[in-house]
Formats: C-alpha cells, structure tokens, sequence
C-alpha cells in the first residue's frame, strides 16, 4: 500500500498539489509561532520586562489563534478535493477485493507522504519568518534587543505531529463515503456526482452556523473596555462562519450560481449556458473552487474593516484599539492571512481546473473548439470568483457589524470602500488568470489521447 500511495501522488501532482501547499503553510505557521514561544520562554525575565507592548508570547498567542484554524480549515478542504479525485481508482480498487481497510491506509499514505514531502520547506520557511518578524518587532521596541530565535527543534516536531494527526484525522472522514459502500456501487458513485448535499453535512453546517452566531453575539456584547476580546471573538466567528460555508459549500454555491448563472445565460448564450450548466451539475467541485475565495474575501475583509472601524471609534475604546502597536499588530495580521488564503486560492483552482482534462478532451471530441472551451471558461470563472466574493463578503458583514456594535454600539461599521474594492478586485484577479491560465494548458494535445486516458 505503501508504494501504491506513493504512485498516486506521483501520478496525479495536479490532485495533490492543493494539499501539499496547505500542508506547508500549516507546518510553517506552526513553526513560525511555535518559534516565538520556545523564543519568549527561554529570555530572561529582565529583558522581557525592558521591551514594551505585549511581549512576544502574547503577539504570537494572537497572530496563531487564528493563523493555525486557518491553516488546518485550509489543509481539510484540499484534503477533500484530493481524495473525491481518487473516487474511480479507489473505486476499482474496492472491485479487485481492495478492502475498506486498505483503501484508508492508501489515503493514510498518500497523506503521511505528502506531509512528510513538504515538511522540511516548510521548517525552513517558519524558521526564516520567525527571524524576520521578531526583528521587526525589535526595531519596534516590542521585544528586547539582542534576542535570537531559539536553536530548539521541538516546534518543528510539534508542527510535524499536529499537521500529521490533523491529515489523518481528516482523511478518516473524507475516506468515510467510498471506503463503506459496495464496491459495484462506489464504481457507479464515481462516475457521478451527488446532487444533494447529505443531511450529516447540512446539521455540521447548521451547528457551525449556530456557533458563529454564538461568537458573534460574544462579540456585540462585550464592554467598551474589552474591544481586543470583541475583535478576537469577532475574527474567530468569520472562521466559524467560512467553515459553516464550507460544509454547506454544494448547497450555497449552486444556488448562488444558478442565481447569477442567469444573466451570463443572456450575455453569452452558448458558453454562459454551458458554463453555468457545469458549475451547478459538479456543485462539489465548485465548491472546492469557491471555497477558499470565499476565505480570502472573508478574513481580508473582517480584518480590514474592524480595523477601520477601530481607527474611527470614539472615546475610551478607541484609544485602546488604535494605539500604534495595536495598529502595527492588525495590519500585520491582515498581510499575513491575505497571503495565506491567496496561496491557498490560486493552488486549488490550479488544481481543481487541471483535473478536467479529460473532460476538456471529450468536449472537443463532440465539436468544441479551443477558443469556445476558453470563453466558457472565462464565464466559469467569472462566475467562481462572484460566488466566493459574495459568501465572503456576507461572512465579513456579520463580523464586522459585531464587532462594531462592540465599540460604537451601532451595527454599522466603518467601511473603507477603496480597500473593500481591492480585496473583491484582487479575489476576482488571483481567480480568473488561474484558471483561465492552467486551463489554456488543459486544453493542449491531442484530444483523443487525453479522453482515452484517466481523469486529469
């Protein structure tokens, strides 16, 4: 099982490629603020004293709260896109006698390989960052000069253990489906695809959803005085709110696409019907698509105007929430997750998109042409990036308007229009390019030869 989980990572890079990025930036950002920790509990007392702000604990405490969920949230979706692009092979596997056993300890393997592939880059990039970002905050005066990033390699073991036991944890849920039906029925499952999401999901979803409205009536209710809780419980109620979207992804990206699907219909009759007619046929896929979109629209957005609102607050509040390192601190953040979700949205619609090969294959079988294929595309695209920004922005709203009743008591946050353009603007520009760019690159070869062969 071993080499045959190896195989298929070698196969199929396209598949993997989405979960080995999100695996690297899990470890790296674990190193990173494992780092910063291991760092803060072996300086001395006395030269933490010396520094001001928070100290580093309390800076990396903040920054990996969230950075880590992030992480993981990232590295289950891919894990998900990865393992429904097996269905078929796993599914003959299971007709040749592959047990339900052997088929989670092929899925185990390829997610331990592939952790283990990424691990060091990803050591090395934490530790890289951790140097940069503590001296940065020494040339802040928020950490005392002359320290060095701790020569420890405990976090890296750390990093390494939680990244493999989240992998294979949410590889036991994903390999759930195909690994218990019969082996007939889960080779006719693979040639298809659901068209209703499974009442288990949806009641996650609703529990997610009611979870963020839990975080965010925390948020809208606490004092003047706690305005860093209120923005804490605020942020973590975007990712609660974008896991719930992830659960119900299928569901709410076929009705928003169908929704929007409309006029693109009219617009471009031939390649906006088709268009549309793919996206809410292949819902799951969609959703794999939309989904981190929706990430970066939604913590971009939540960070950006909590920010603004914080700056614009009156009294005692905002002379809390604004002062320059707390500022510093909110833009730092805001950089980071806006790279990491962007990593993570042009990896998995390159993947995503590179998959359908085969599909783009029997399309021009049946008289499509190249350029006919792109400008459906370009419509598919259009329509992903719209349903994403859309999801994200509803999930930054809700955030936003929590944590502005927070610290103005009134629901209506202050809203950077400018900054709000560029974050739909720059989903839309990481969207559209990726997969109009891998799929110029589908559509290369000899179709009968890409159609005769397997999925992507």
């Amino acid at each position: 099982m071993t080499l045959l989980a190896l195989g298929q990572v070698r196969r199929r890079p396209a598949a993997f490629a989405g979960l080995a990025v999100a695996l690297f930036l899990a470890i790296a950002t674990l190193t990173l603020f494992g780092l910063l920790f291991a760092t803060d509990s072996t300086t001395p007392a006395a030269a933490r004293k010396a520094a001001d702000g928070p100290g580093l604990m309390v800076i990396a405490g903040a920054f990996g709260e969230i950075a880590v969920l992030v992480a993981f949230f990232v590295v289950v979706n891919a894990l998900g896109f990865a393992i429904r692009r097996q269905h078929r092979e796993l599914a003959l596997l299971r007709t040749i006698a592959a047990t339900p056993r052997q088929a989670r300890r092929l899925i185990r393997g390829q997610v331990v390989a592939t952790t283990l592939v990424v691990a060091a880059p990803g050591w090395a990039v934490g530790a890289a960052v951790a140097r940069g970002l503590l001296a940065a905050l020494q040339r802040r005066g928020m950490a005392a000069p002359g320290v060095r990033v701790a020569d420890t390699p405990l976090p890296m073991l750390v990093a390494l253990a939680v990244a493999l036991a989240v992998g294979l944890a949410a590889s036991a849920v994903a390999a759930r489906r195909i690994s218990r039906i019969a082996p007939a029925a889960a080779l006719t499952a693979s040639a298809t695809e659901h068209g209703r999401t499974g009442a288990l999901r949806l009641l996650v979803a609703i529990g997610a959803l009611t979870g963020g409205g839990f975080l965010l009536r925390l948020a809208a209710t606490r004092p003047a005085e706690q305005v860093d809780k209120a923005a804490q419980a605020a942020l973590l109620s975007s990712l609660v709110l974008l896991v719930a979207v992830a659960l119900a992804g299928p569901f709410a990206a076929r009705v928003l696409a169908a929704a929007l699907g409309a006029p693109v219909r009219v617009l471009a009759p031939g390649a906006g019907w088709l268009a549309d007619a793919n996206l809410r046929g292949y819902a799951r896929r969609l959703s794999s698509a939309v989904v981190p979109v929706a990430l970066l629209v939604g913590l971009s957005g939540t960070m950006l105007v909590m920010t603004s609102t914080a700056e614009h607050a009156a009294g005692a509040a905002a002379s809390s929430a604004t002062s320059a390192t707390d500022v510093w601190l909110r833009q730092a953040e805001l950089a980071m997750l806006s790279c990491f979700a962007a990593v993570s949205t042009v990896s998995t619609l390159v993947a995503v998109t590179a998959e359908r090969r085969r599909e783009f294959a029997l399309l021009r079988l049946v008289g499509a042409t190249r350029p006919q294929l792109l400008r459906m595309l370009t419509a598919e695209a259009a329509l992903t990036a719209a349903v994403g920004v859309l999801l994200g922005a509803a999930v930054a709203g809700a955030a936003s308007a929590a944590f502005s009743t927070a610290v103005s008591g009134s629901p209506m946050p202050s809203l950077p229009v400018a900054g709000c353009w560029w974050i739909a603007a720059g989903a839309t520009a990481l969207t559209v390019p990726a997969i109009l760019a891998t799929g110029l690159r589908a559509v290369r070869g000899p179709a009968a030869a890409q159609a005769a062969g397997s999925r992507g």
